[in-house]
């Protein structure tokens, strides 16, 4: 069973898609949103949820006060979860203050590529199938999506090797639950190139 663990939503029972997703377990979900609770980046924040599955993670997200959740899924199950948990969680916001969550069931590829706003903090759980070239294509895609200082969470089966991080996007720490890791990056710092150096002084 899963449900809300916290905030305004806390305890609603989610639907979750009956094939093709790996919920996140109530262990990780905790661990992941302490880690955010502590870095005080989901008020008012603008998430992302790829491979969204039942929306769990960016839904919790929405309970402890982002302010705009996206929701994305191809698989038809899961794009039906989505749409029903979001409807939920919206119903528990108080009068005025529910936030605003979208659901698309574009290809994760195809909805980065027409993406046009950023993002404060991105989930990525992704079938552990995916192959790995996939993903880093995903996440090239992504980096222009990035608001200056966002938190990126991915979750990978801990018996796979890591992906590569494409340019623009930097590990800043891996920590593992059993058959799961999670990365957590960030946009990478810019190369500052002097006027000096660059006229051969």
């Amino acid at each position: 069973m899963t449900r809300i663990i916290a905030g305004f939503a806390g305890s609603i029972r989610l639907a979750v898609p009956p094939f093709g997703t790996r919920p996140t377990s109530d262990r990780v979900r905790e661990a992941i949103f302490s880690a955010l609770d502590a870095r005080d980046v989901l008020d008012g924040a603008r998430v992302l949820d790829l491979y969204a599955g039942s929306g769990s993670l960016g839904l919790e997200a929405a309970s402890r006060g982002a302010a705009h959740v996206t929701l994305v899924d191809r698989a038809t199950a899961a794009h039906a979860a989505t749409q029903t948990n979001a409807a939920a969680v919206r119903k528990a916001a108080p009068r005025g203050q529910a936030p605003e969550i979208v659901v698309s069931s574009q290809p994760v590829q195809s909805f980065l590529g027409g993406a046009r706003v950023t993002w404060d903090v991105v989930f990525l759980d992704p079938p552990y199938e995916l192959g790995g070239l996939e993903l880093v294509h995903n996440l090239e895609a992504l980096v222009a999506r990035l608001a200056p200082n966002a938190v990126v969470v991915l979750e990978r089966s801990s018996r796979d090797r890591p992906p590569e991080w494409p340019d623009g996007l930097e590990l800043e720490r891996r920590k593992d639950y059993g058959d799961t890791s999670l990365f957590w990056l960030r946009p990478s710092e810019p190369v500052e190139i002097s006027t000096s150096s660059a006229n051969g002084d």
